[in-house]
């Protein structure tokens, strides 16, 4: 018998992966507590923007001309829990409010919401973010409120999308990890994943708190290597030394690589800025602070960029905002998303709004949500538009649609030819040629 499948949560992680398990071939049922969610994915659109989302969710979602029909969504916790025999939890864990622990109510509601409706044996699969030791508390619960008891088991799944990529991500992802406590979770999760498994990706079966420390350790790990290349920025400044060129230099090492090894304004987004504080946060409850201190100095790196960016407009507009026009290419925390979430550009927008200036941004696909977040800054449908009397320009999230912008038609509507490349992406040459005074975080001026 085919598998069926439910995901907990129909946010980015949730809608992404249902899709994707209706394309594996499996009968898919979506369940989330928001009803105006549930009616906008069963209309085959997608509440966020992440490229090929939209196109898998109608090829598959019932009641649409030529889809297969395989997935379906729900507001009914019973319904999901009766139809599944594997049900994935893809809820959110946000950082606490004041704190740097882990908010793990979504994921406890989850389980405490379907465990009573587990009549017979099923896997609950977690996918969220989780502090390690999360999974084995879970495990208890689960097996202590569902009525079919031992037989509702746990296994810990977690997720290594990047936003921009899910999709690929998911349907193909460089390893698949899994904490299972028993061959029966194993051998299901096995089945679900046989298409990426027989394609060659890596399948490693661990323990729960294994499994919860890899997805931290991987954000972690990353996060140091962006701080790390940030803080030669920081010693290139003060050098008179390029930043691009030692990361250049760094990357034909391939102990290093240069992935994730471009110096600019930093990470933000919903993951890796609060997944760190988490896994900090936890540590101390371990008795293991000590062995993470590092990070705070990486999360206090990645802030000082934004400062940095502040720093270096005011000095662009004469020492001063007041009275003075600022444009802000980028609103999204990372290219080819929508997501605002600590988004590094916002940030420094909103600082410098703060300081008196008239900032005006443009984004392609977050402008809509950086309105309802930020509605004091001013918005622009496009680049030109932003731009129009400015007497500096900002580059803050490294979309490709500015990379190709003419720096000459730029230049014709600004009030000074002025420009912060905070990505460190833009062809410097190529704007100085125009008549722009070209500046970037870690390079002479």
């Amino acid at each position: 018998m085919t598998l069926r499948i439910s995901v907990i949560g129909t946010g980015y992680l949730g809608a992404t992966h249902a899709a994707a398990m209706a394309e594996f071939g499996f009968e898919v049922l979506g369940l989330d507590i928001d009803p105006d969610k549930i009616a906008t994915l069963t209309a085959g659109r997608v509440p966020m923007y992440e490229p090929g989302l939209s196109e898998l969710l109608l090829k598959h979602v019932a009641g649409h001309e030529g889809s297969t029909g395989r997935l379906r969504f729900t507001t009914s916790v019973q319904e999901a829990a009766e139809f599944g025999d594997v049900h994935f939890v893809c809820v959110n864990t946000p950082q606490r409010k004041g704190e740097f622990a882990a908010d793990m109510s979504y994921v406890d509601t989850a389980i405490d919401g379907l465990a009573p409706y587990l009549t017979r044996p099923a896997l609950v699969v977690g996918k969220s973010t989780v502090p390690v030791g999360s999974a084995s508390r879970l495990a208890e619960r689960l097996a202590a409120l569902a009525p079919v008891g031992a037989g509702a088991e746990l296994a810990w799944n977690p997720e290594f999308l990047r936003e921009g990529f899910a999709v690929q991500d998911t349907l193909r992802p460089d390893r698949i990890v899994v904490g299972a406590h028993s061959e029966r979770a194993e051998r299901l999760l096995r089945e679900v994943y046989a298409e990426p498994i027989s394609a060659g990706v890596p399948f490693m079966v661990t323990d729960f708190a294994t499994a919860e420390l890899v997805k931290a350790a991987a954000n972690s790990f990353l996060a140091t290597k962006i701080s790390f290349i940030n803080a030669m920025a920081e010693v290139c400044e003060a050098a008179g030394a390029d930043v691009t060129q030692l990361s250049t230099a760094l990357a034909y090492d391939e102990r290093i690589g240069g992935k994730f090894l471009n110096s600019g304004l930093g990470f933000g987004g919903g993951c890796l800025p609060k997944d760190i504080r988490a896994f900090m946060a936890r540590a101390g409850e371990l008795g293991a602070d000590q062995a993470l201190t590092f990070l705070r100095e990486v999360d206090s790196i990645n802030m000082r960029r934004r400062s940095r960016m502040v720093e270096l407009a005011r000095e662009q507009c004469g020492g001063g905002f007041l009275g003075r026009r600022v444009a802000v290419l980028g609103a999204a925390f990372k290219p080819n998303s929508d997501d605002i979430r600590d988004s590094p550009a916002l940030n420094v927008a909103a600082q410098i709004q703060l300081q008196g200036a008239q900032v005006t941004v443009y984004d392609p696909k977050a402008v809509d949500n950086a309105r309802k977040m930020f509605p004091s800054l001013t918005y622009a449908g496009s680049a030109l538009e932003a731009a129009e009397g400015a007497h500096v320009v900002l580059h803050l999230t490294e979309w490709a649609e500015f990379r190709r912008l003419d720096p000459a038609e730029l230049g014709a509507v600004v009030a000074e030819r002025r420009l912060l490349d905070g990505r460190n992406v833009l062809d410097a040459e190529a704007w100085r040629s125009a008549g722009w005074t070209y500046r970037a975080l870690g390079r002479p001026s």
